[in-house]
């Protein structure tokens, strides 16, 4: 049974049905009862000794989904045979490219009634994502010519601010056709630093993100 497993076991068991249940019924449709009944007969107890709300299981899951991803970024951070410029392309294109960002806009919650989450990925991206994939990736491209900027740790900032929340449809339950709009700026932004970096494969693939979820909300 469940409650005799090992606690790193027990954790793991509530992610992966936590995972399947955000997946069929939507996150904001799935209940702690409803993991429960999954779970072979651990108790509601037992989970809040491992996790404090539903709101922290969807963290948890998030990060395990984003675990793969981090690595792929971290490798193309750290590439010896692209520039800066080339690797900010690189990195932008591959980060939406996985499967993986299916699963989180098929499970993404409403931001709006989750102010908590919402932190937690304003948190994220400027104390974590910029400074440890993106701000690496300014300086080697100031050193090597291809990237023109004096505030390097700030414009890394900006970067994914826009793009992880200004334009995920998931914070502003933006449409299709507004989220296209909202890229091409990001783009002409991009292109304004001198940053030509995301191209229309990029914008398809946005737009495509963009959809998952609209069709996960119906």
């Amino acid at each position: 049974m469940a409650r005799n497993k090992h606690p790193e076991e027990t954790v793991n068991l509530i992610l992966e049905v936590a995972f399947h249940l955000f997946m069929k019924k939507g996150y904001e449709h799935t209940s702690i009862q409803d993991i429960i009944d999954q779970l072979g007969g651990l108790s509601k107890g037992a989970i809040y000794h491992h996790f404090k709300s539903k709101e922290d299981i969807l963290i948890a899951v998030t990060d395990r989904m984003t675990a793969e991803s981090n690595q792929m970024l971290a490798e193309i951070r750290d590439r010896k045979d692209l520039n800066g410029k080339e690797k900010l392309k690189a990195i932008f294109k591959e980060s939406i490219s996985r499967p993986v960002q299916n699963d989180i806009f098929t499970v993404a919650p409403d931001f709006h009634n989750n102010p908590k989450l919402l932190f937690s990925l304003l948190h994220d991206t400027v104390e974590h994502a910029a400074p440890a994939y993106i701000l690496p990736i300014m300086e080697q491209g100031i050193s090597d010519g291809s990237i023109q900027t004096e505030y390097p740790e700030q414009l890394a900032e900006l970067i994914l601010l826009a793009a992880n929340v200004w334009m995920n449809p998931m914070i502003f339950d933006s449409s299709r056709e507004e989220s296209y709009g909202k890229f091409m700026v990001f783009r002409q932004m991009l292109q304004g630093f001198g940053l030509d970096v995301v191209d229309d494969e990029v914008l398809e693939r946005l737009e495509e993100l963009a959809s998952i979820y609209q069709e996960s909300k119906r």
